[in-house]
C-alpha cells in the first residue's frame, strides 16, 4: 500500500489531467434530460417512481387517487406483507416482546409464526450466529477497515469461501444462506467495528461472542457494552429501530441493488456485498449520521435554543450558508412520503411514551424545535409541490446517541436489520425474475471519426 500511495503521488498530475478530461466529456445537460423523457432518479416531477417490478413483501403510500386520477396526500403508510408497522411494533414491543425477529419470519415466510414456529425461527438464528472458526483472526482482524461498511462486505464476500453450496440457487439453500446472514450480521459489524477501535483509535480490543439467549438487539447492546449494562427499555428501543428498517419498498437503492445483482444469476453473497455497497452512500443509509452532526453543528453556532435563533440559523442552513453548505436541512422530506414517514412517528411516538423511562438530554429539547420549524422553512425556500415529511433519520441518530452507540455504527446497524428485506426480495426475484434486469439508456454523445495515433491533437486544459 505505501508503494501505491508514492506512485500515486508520484503521477499526481497526470490522473489529475485524465480525471478532469474525463468529468468534461461525461457532462450531460438538464435539457436532455427533458427532451428525451428521462427521469433522473427514475422518478418524474411529481414525485413518481418509474414502476420497475412487482411485490407481495411490503408497500408504502404517501398518497390516494380520486376517480378522476387526482393525487390527494395522505398520512404516511408501510406494510410488511399487507401489515401496517405500527401494529407489528404494537404486537411486540408495546407488550414487552422483541419484535425483529418475528419481523424476520415475516418478510422472508409471507405470515406471522406461532409460538411454535417463532421458537423454533429464534433457535435457528442463535445456531447459525457462530462465525467459522479462525474467521475473526484471518478476516476481520485483517486489513481493517476505516468504514465499517466496506469490512461488512468483505466479510459478507469471504463467507463465500466459507460455504460449500455457494453458487447453488436452490430455494432451500439461498434461504439457508440469507438466515446464516441475517444471524451473523450483528457479529460481523459489532466485531469490524472494535477492530477500527482497536487498529485506528489505539482502544482495548474487546471481542464479545453473542449469547444465544438474547434477542437481536440485546446482542448488539450486550457485544458492545457487556453484562449488565443496559437496560430492557434501552433493547426494546433498538429492536423497534430495527423493525423499522428492516424492509421498506422494492424502490429503495439497496434493495432494487439486490434484484438488480440477483436477477444475473450470481451467488447471494455477491448480491448482498453490493446492496451494502449501496447503503453505504451518504444519500442511503448515511442520514442519520448527517442529522447528528447538523444537530452539533447547530449548537456550536446557536448561543440558546430560542425560537428565533433556531428559526434564523436554519435559514443560513437553507441558503448554504452554513453547516455543509449543501443547502439541506437533513432528517427532512423523503422521495415518496409527503404528509409524514409512519416510521419517524413510531420512534417519537416512543420517545414520549411514559411507559418507557428515557432520560432525554438537553438536545432533545433542539430537536423538536427543528422539528416542528424545518418542513414549514424548506416548504417556504423550495415552494415543495408535497408536504415535508420529518422522516426516520432524524430520530435514530438521537436514538443512536441515546444508547452510546458510535456514529461509525449507525449504518451498519440499518445494514443488519435490512438484510432481512434484502434476504426476502433475493429470494422473490429468484423465485419470478427470469430475466436479467436491464434498463435502457438513450446514447446523445455526438459520432467521431477514429483518428490515427500519428495525426491526433493534445487535449486541451
Amino acid at each position: 500500500m505505501e508503494n501505491y500511495n508514492k506512485f500515486i503521488k508520484d503521477n499526481k498530475k497526470k490522473i489529475k489531467n485524465l480525471a478532469s478530461l474525463s468529468s468534461k466529456c461525461d457532462y450531460i445537460t438538464a435539457d436532455l434530460f427533458e427532451k428525451h423523457k428521462v427521469f433522473r432518479g427514475l422518478r418524474d416531477k411529481k414525485g413518481n417512481g418509474v414502476v420497475t417490478g412487482l411485490t407481495e413483501i411490503s408497500e408504502i403510500n404517501a398518497f390516494r387517487y380520486t376517480e378522476n386520477g387526482e393525487r390527494i396526500p395522505i398520512e404516511g403508510e408501510c406494510f410488511y406483507r399487507g401489515i401496517p408497522i405500527q401494529q407489528i411494533i404494537e404486537g411486540g414491543a408495546y407488550n414487552g416482546r422483541f419484535g425483529f425477529e418475528e419481523t424476520a419470519y415475516l418478510l422472508l415466510c409471507g405470515k406471522l409464526p406461532n409460538k411454535q414456529e417463532l421458537d423454533d425461527f429464534i433457535f435457528l438464528l442463535s445456531g447459525l450466529r457462530k462465525l467459522p472458526d479462525t474467521f475473526l483472526r484471518d478476516v476481520i482482524l485483517k486489513a481493517v477497515s476505516e468504514n465499517i461498511m466496506n469490512a461488512m462486505a468483505k466479510c459478507v464476500l469471504s463467507l463465500y469461501s466459507y460455504d460449500e453450496k455457494a453458487e447453488d440457487l436452490d430455494i432451500q439453500n439461498v434461504f439457508t444462506q440469507c438466515l446464516k446472514l441475517i444471524a451473523c450480521f450483528p457479529v460481523l459489524a459489532v466485531h469490524s467495528y472494535q477492530a477500527h477501535r482497536y487498529y485506528h483509535e489505539g482502544k482495548n480490543l474487546k471481542i464479545r461472542n453473542p449469547k444465544p439467549y438474547l434477542s437481536t438487539a440485546e446482542n448488539i447492546l450486550y457485544m458492545l457494552r457487556g453484562t449488565d449494562k443496559f437496560t430492557a427499555e434501552e433493547a426494546r428501543l433498538l429492536d423497534v429501530c430495527l423493525i423499522l428498517h428492516a424492509e421498506h419498498g422494492g424502490g429503495n437503492n439497496s434493495t432494487f441493488t439486490t434484484r438488480v445483482v440477483t436477477s444475473s444469476g450470481t451467488d447471494t453473497y455477491s448480491a448482498i456485498a453490493a446492496a451494502l455497497g449501496s447503503l453505504k452512500g451518504p444519500k442511503h443509509g448515511g442520514a442519520n449520521i448527517k442529522v447528528v452532526e447538523m444537530m452539533e453543528d447547530i449548537k456550536a453556532h446557536v448561543k440558546d435554543y430560542s425560537d428565533d435563533e433556531v428559526k434564523n440559523y436554519l435559514k443560513k442552513i437553507l441558503d448554504g450558508q452554513a453547516f455543509d453548505h449543501q443547502g439541506l436541512i437533513y432528517g427532512m422530506g423523503h422521495a415518496i412520503y409527503s404528509l409524514s414517514d409512519p416510521r419517524a412517528n413510531v420512534l417519537k411516538g416512543m420517545l414520549f411514551n411514559e411507559n418507557y423511562h428515557f432520560e432525554h438530554t438537553p438536545d432533545f429539547e433542539l430537536y423538536q424545535k427543528v422539528y416542528k420549524m424545518a418542513p414549514e422553512l424548506i416548504a417556504e425556500k423550495r415552494n415543495v409541490f408535497k408536504g415535508v415529511a420529518v422522516n426516520i433519520d432524524f430520530y435514530t441518530g438521537y436514538i443512536y446517541k441515546m444508547l452510546h452507540i458510535s456514529k461509525e455504527l449507525f449504518t451498519p446497524i440499518f445494514a443488519i436489520a435490512r438484510i432481512a428485506g434484502w434476504s426476502a426480495h433475493r429470494i422473490e426475484e429468484l423465485i419470478n425474475q427470469s430475466k436479467i434486469i436491464r434498463p435502457a439508456y438513450v446514447a446523445v454523445g455526438d459520432r467521431q471519426e477514429y483518428v490515427k495515433l500519428d495525426q491526433r491533437k493534445p487535449s486541451q486544459g
